[in-house]
C-alpha cells in the first residue's frame, strides 16, 4: 500500500477528493493539517445537515494506494490540473505492513461505567470485579461505551437498580446505534424495552448486539413506538433532540423520566428552551464538555 498525501486550502478540498475518487484511490480522508498546535480548528456537524466547512484552511488529503505506480500516476494525472495551483505535495511513501485487526482491538479495552458494570469487547476477559457486563466490540453503529455521552447514560441507567429488582416499567431508546444503552437497561432488569433507530444499519447492528448479550429487546424504526414509556431515553445530538421534544416528551408516561445525551455544556440553555414548554431540564451529569439532562413528568 501506498500512501499519497497533499496540502489544499479549504476551496479544493471536495475538487481534489472527488478527482482522487475517479482516479481509483482505495480511500481518501481530510485532516487538519494544524491539528496538535495553536492554529487547530475545530468543525461541528450534526446528522442530516450540510457540513459547515467542506475541510479547514490548511487540510491534509491523503490517498491510499494499492502500488507505488498508481499512486505516482495519480500525482502526475493531478498536477497537470488547473486546481492543482494551490495545492503542494507533502509526501507518497510506502504503509507498513501491520495486522490491522490486532491493532484496531488493541485501542478498544474494557470500559468501566461504574465500579462492577463495565463494557468488555469480545476478545477481553472481564475484569474481575465485574458483575454486569456488556458485551460490544465497535462497529458501523454509535455506541461502544467510550464516548462521553455514552457512558453517562449507562451510569443514570446503573443509579435505577439492580437486576431482578423491577419497577422499571417501558422502556424506549430513541436513537438506539449499536443498541447498548437498551441492553445496558435489560442488564440492570428491564424487560419491556423498545430499541429504534432511523437507520437501518443500526437497527441490525441492535439486533446482532442484543443476541451477543442474550437479552430480549424489541427493534426497528421509528414507527413501532407505541404508548408511553416509563423510561424514555435519547442519546443523539443537541439539534436533532430540540426537533424531536414534543415527539420525546408525549412518549414519557406519568412519574416517567426523559434523559437526554449528545448535547455539549454550551448547548444547555439551547435544550432548556426547546424543551420549557413541556418539562424544565436539569443538567444531572457531566464529563468532558458533554452534559446529561433529564426531568420527570
Amino acid at each position: 500500500m501506498f500512501e499519497l498525501s497533499l496540502m489544499c486550502p479549504e476551496n479544493r478540498v471536495e475538487t481534489l477528493s472527488d478527482a482522487f475518487d475517479a482516479l481509483d484511490a482505495l480511500s481518501v480522508s481530510v485532516e487538519d493539517a494544524d491539528a496538535q498546535t495553536d492554529a487547530e480548528q475545530a468543525l461541528f456537524g450534526e446528522p442530516g445537515m450540510p457540513p459547515p466547512k467542506e475541510g479547514w484552511q490548511r487540510s491534509r488529503v491523503t490517498a491510499l494506494y494499492a502500488s507505488e505506480a498508481l499512486a505516482q500516476e495519480a500525482l502526475e494525472l493531478l498536477q497537470a490540473q488547473d486546481f492543482f495551483a494551490d495545492c503542494q505535495l507533502l509526501g507518497l511513501q510506502a504503509v507498513p505492513d501491520q495486522d490491522w485487526v490486532r491493532l484496531t482491538q488493541s485501542q478498544f479495552t474494557p470500559v468501566d461505567i461504574t465500579p462492577t458494570f463495565w463494557i468488555v469487547p469480545t476478545w477481553h476477559e472481564p475484569p474481575t470485579q465485574a458483575r454486569i457486563i456488556i458485551r460490544l466490540d465497535p462497529g458501523l453503529a454509535f455506541g461502544t461505551g467510550t464516548h462521553p455521552t455514552t457512558r453517562m447514560c449507562l451510569r443514570w441507567i446503573a443509579r435505577q437498580g439492580q437486576p431482578g429488582e423491577g419497577g422499571w416499567g417501558r422502556v424506549l431508546d430513541y436513537g438506539c446505534g449499536s443498541g447498548i444503552l437498551a441492553i445496558g437497561a435489560a442488564k440492570h432488569g428491564a424487560t419491556d424495552i423498545d430499541a429504534v433507530d432511523i437507520d437501518e444499519a443500526a437497527v441490525q447492528s441492535s439486533v446482532l448486539n442484543a443476541q451477543a448479550n442474550d437479552v430480549t429487546l424489541k427493534v426497528g424504526l421509528p414507527d413501532i413506538v407505541t404508548g408511553v414509556y416509563q423510561t424514555v431515553l435519547a442519546n443523539i445530538l443537541a439539534t436533532p433532540l430540540k426537533v424531536l421534544a414534543p415527539l420525546l416528551w408525549s412518549r414519557v408516561a406519568p412519574g416517567g423520566s426523559l434523559v437526554l445525551a449528545g448535547i455539549l455544556e454550551r448547548q444547555t440553555e439551547e435544550l432548556q428552551v426547546a424543551y420549557a414548554p413541556y418539562c424544565q431540564l436539569q443538567v444531572t451529569d457531566s464529563q468532558e464538555g458533554w452534559v446529561l439532562m433529564t426531568a420527570m413528568r
